[in-house]
């Protein structure tokens, strides 16, 4: 099965459906910007890590809890 494709402003973003939900990529969308710094500002900064530390611990059953210690630690 094709995945859906967005088309915004002559750029191409994924679209993901999950159940009854539908998630778009953020890579995509800094990528379609020239703006793939925005990315990896983001996922250093200490709130975003821990916005995905507590995202995985609600919905991912085999969230390693340890390992996501050590790296929230380097941050």
């Amino acid at each position: 099965m094709k995945k859906p494709i967005l088309h915004i402003d002559n750029a191409e973003i994924s679209l993901l459906p999950l159940g009854q939900e539908d998630y778009i990529s953020l890579t995509d969308m800094a990528h379609s910007q020239m703006q793939e710094h925005i990315i990896f500002r983001w996922m250093s900064l200490k709130s975003t890590i821990e916005y995905i530390g507590e995202w995985e611990a609600l919905y991912n059953p085999d969230f390693n809890y340890t390992e996501f210690g050590t790296i929230r630690n380097k941050q």
